[in-house]
């Protein structure tokens, strides 16, 4: 009996197309989702008790792998003193601490409960601080499921071939300004006849969510100039780059600093956690300082944060993002070395522990290109892997994540069963 099969024919009938989150649903890949019921170390095991190498590491929080012990640990003493209380603790003020050490662009920090609420925050507070409408984000970036953010959207928005979404009024779209990746000339245009009316940029420094794209650093650093010419807010999406390509993040990776940063993923280690911040004169616009109103009863959630804490310690043990980033790089390299082998327009590039893999002939640097690849062929990959036990996200526009417990022994098993799956294509 499959039970992954009969798990979602009765979940369909009660959950909306069967899943709690689109990309869940296999939609541009085809086939049944995955129910998956233990993760350890690299590995997964499904209701079939079929095993896995895991790549998608909860879609990046789970740099140190799953069921790490000493996070459990942490888990398991914070919440043996309650789940929750909706007030302050001594944990909020310490992963405060920790978050403002480590990212260079926070000088204050709030938490919340997901990304999504981390950069709606974030937008609002901007355009508190600025008095000024209009928000800038770029083609094929994803920011959450904010109605002024799912225009153009990427993620599970790309995936289904909805780059946008109903429900969203025209009213709120229009003040969303939407510009090509990595096009500097677009920005400059758009800055020189909107850019006193834009409140804030928000911008995913490198990309994960239209698959794996890299920022040209021109491109960055124009974008940094514009705005603090035209005195709006830059904002860093770092949910997913956060603590997890760098320890700083992209920010100290391009050395370019926004004026606020949006985190989540890797702070809750493996725990709904997220969190906006930035410069203290902006923060302060918050309530109950300022006339910008956000809350959240579970936000500061004090076993979500024992969990980050010990992540955020952890990462930070000597050679860490070197011994990670190097897993990583092999990966990507002996995948790229064993398509070309075979005459396959494919290649892979990575981010610290942060990969994309494309079926082009190069790397893309922009939403068109992306749109190009071969969605056919990476759908026939994507089965052939899972069939060997390797699980990549189930999607040709999503990137990849590496922890640091995933061993040249994996590697080695992925490169043999891509061998075998490019064989066959």
């Amino acid at each position: 009996m499959n039970k992954n099969l009969s798990l979602f024919e009765q979940s369909q009938t009660l959950i909306p197309g069967g899943v709690n989150s689109p990309v869940r649903a296999f939609g541009s890949v085809g086939g049944t989702p995955i129910f998956f019921k233990k993760g350890l170390g690299s590995r997964l095991w499904d209701e079939n008790d079929k095993e896995y190498i895991d790549y998608i590491n909860s879609w990046g929080p789970m740099i140190l792998g799953h069921a790490n012990p000493e996070v459990l640990d942490a888990v398991k003493q914070a919440s043996q003193n309650s789940l929750s209380f909706g007030a302050p603790t001594s944990r909020e003020l310490a992963i405060a601490e920790e978050i403002i050490k480590l990212v260079p662009s926070i000088e204050q920090v709030r938490l919340v409960s997901s990304g999504t609420e981390a950069t709606m925050s974030a937008i609002r507070v901007a355009r508190g601080y600025t008095g000024r409408d209009k928000i800038v984000k770029f083609e094929g970036c994803y920011h959450g499921h904010a109605d002024a953010l799912l225009v153009k959207a990427g993620s599970g928005a790309l995936t289904f071939g909805q780059p946008s979404s109903a429900g969203v009024p025209e009213d709120v779209a229009k003040h969303t300004l939407t510009l090509p990746y990595n096009h500097t000339q677009a920005l400059e245009d758009l800055f020189a006849s909107s850019g006193d009316e834009i409140a804030c940029v928000i911008i995913e420094p490198v990309v994960g969510n239209m698959n794996l794209i890299i920022p040209h650093q021109e491109f960055l650093q124009s974008l940094r100039t514009f705005c603090t010419k035209h005195g709006a807010v830059l904002i860093f999406d770092e949910v997913m780059t956060g603590f997890r390509v760098d320890l700083g993040g992209a920010q100290t990776l391009f050395d370019v600093i926004p004026d606020m940063t949006t985190l989540g993923k890797v702070i809750g280690g493996g725990l709904p956690v997220g969190a906006f911040g930035g410069k203290k004169e902006i923060m302060q616009q918050l309530a109950p300082l300022g006339p910008v109103y956000q809350a959240g009863t579970l936000s500061g959630n004090p076993v979500a944060v024992a969990a980050g804490l010990k992540t955020l310690e952890l990462i930070q043990r000597p050679h860490f993002f070197t011994k990670l980033t190097a897993i990583t790089s092999n990966l990507v390299d002996g995948l790229t070395a064993s398509a070309q082998q075979k005459n396959i327009d494919f290649c892979a590039r990575h981010v610290g522990g942060m990969f994309g893999m494309y079926f082009s002939k190069k790397a893309p640097d922009s939403f068109d290109e992306i749109m190009q690849s071969d969605r056919d062929a990476f759908k026939k990959f994507f089965h052939l892997m899972l069939n060997e036990g390797i699980y990549f996200g189930p999607s040709a526009f999503e990137a990849g994540f590496v922890s640091a417990v995933h061993s040249e022994e994996d590697i080695k098993l992925t490169l043999k069963a891509a061998d075998k799956a490019f064989n066959t294509l």
